[in-house]
């Protein structure tokens, strides 16, 4: 019997030991919570990949942009592109656009991008979420996060160029300061 015990003991040490390191190593610093109508997604934010771009993200959001603004472009089998003050995909924040920052990292599902226009160094405030892989998307737009939970309500955001009824970004915090 104690060795039947010892056996429950180690196994139950290698399934829980590392979940509880996961959670305590989380960095909360560079993950924000993005609340929808149907629930919160987690993302964990890239600044190996994109610093200024997860620097500009953070301040945003720190600054209460995000919150209320429509996901303007949501393209079924593609992404959902939002960030834009105006809904209309014309707009941005009072802040400097940014240099790109591409990397190699692919576009999958749940990676987030910045939106930009022609030029590659015109990424502001606007970004999308892939609800797909883009492998086309590849060194060509900057990757600076990606979802780690909460895909399924991405998943439920509205279609449409322009949805008919968008649905917005009810609160958007970084993790460290959430309450």
């Amino acid at each position: 019997m104690s060795r039947l015990f010892r056996l429950f003991a180690v196994l139950a040490a290698l399934i829980v030991l590392p979940a509880a390191a996961g959670a305590q190593g989380a960095d909360l610093e560079n993950t924000l919570y993005l609340d929808l109508k149907d629930g919160r997604v987690v993302i964990q934010l890239r600044p190996d990949l994109a610093p200024e771009h997860v620097e500009r993200i953070k301040k945003l959001t720190r600054e209460g942009f995000y919150d209320g603004i429509v996901f303007h472009r949501v393209i079924d089998g593609f992404m959902a592109q939002t960030g834009d003050p105006t809904g209309t995909g014309m707009g941005g924040s009072s802040e400097p656009d940014l240099k790109a920052e591409f990397s190699q990292a692919p576009f999958k599902r749940g990676t987030l991008g910045m939106a930009r226009a022609a030029s590659p160094d015109s990424a502001n405030s606007q970004f999308f979420i892939m609800f797909s892989d883009g492998d086309w998307l590849n060194g060509q737009y900057t990757v600076f996060g990606e979802i780690t939970d909460g895909m399924e309500y991405v998943d439920m955001i509205a279609k449409g160029e322009p949805p008919a009824n968008p649905d917005k970004i009810v609160k958007m915090q970084v993790a460290a300061d959430a309450q």
